[in-house]
């Protein structure tokens, strides 16, 4: 498999407050690369974000712009590329809005949320959030709400599923973004 897992951190509840992103490349079902970046957004940071993720205004404050950050991430964003995030809505959501906000045209890109493989491949679970599912799938999860380790557990979340049922039952979850 080849995809990018990606996950977002941000500053307050508006989606175009992005504060950090990671993005976990897998090429030929192996972790290859990965990348982790603070944003600094537009947005004032809200104490509930803050108190999720850790991040806080001064870490931001020498950190580039999303403008900056897309201008390297833009290539594993194209109409023949699989972006993967847990809890896809949101984080395919970010993307768009924060390059709205900005008037960087959405690219067309394929994508797949791991919540929804999850319910389909282990019903069983109590419920499909991150850590429950790496709890159950024995997959190392660090510091839950870091977008780097968070980006990561989805990655690593779907070569799990594809080794257990294969990849051919995933296919119906593959959406066109853009």
């Amino acid at each position: 498999m080849n995809f990018v897992a990606m996950d977002f951190e941000t500053a307050n509840p508006k989606r175009d407050s992005a504060c950090s992103l990671a993005l976990t490349v897998v090429r030929n079902s192996q972790v290859a690369d990965e990348f982790y970046t603070l944003i600094k957004p537009e947005g004032d940071f809200f104490w509930r974000n803050v108190q999720i993720h850790g991040i806080h205004e001064k870490d931001v404050a020498d950190a580039p712009k999303f403008p900056e950050v897309w201008g390297h991430i833009a290539p594993f964003f194209q109409r023949d590329r699989l972006v993967v995030a847990h809890n896809a809505p949101f984080d395919v959501g970010v993307l768009r809005q924060t390059l709205a906000h900005y008037g960087i045209q959405v690219p067309e890109y394929l994508s797949l949320d791991t919540v929804k493989t999850s319910k389909q491949f282990y019903p069983q679970l109590p419920n499909h959030k991150l850590d429950t599912l790496c709890r159950a799938l024995d997959i190392e999860l660090q510091h839950h709400h870091n977008a780097l380790d968070d980006s990561l557990a989805c990655a690593n979340i779907l070569l799990a599923e594809a080794a257990e049922f294969g990849t051919a039952p995933l296919k119906p979850f593959v959406r066109v973004q853009g």
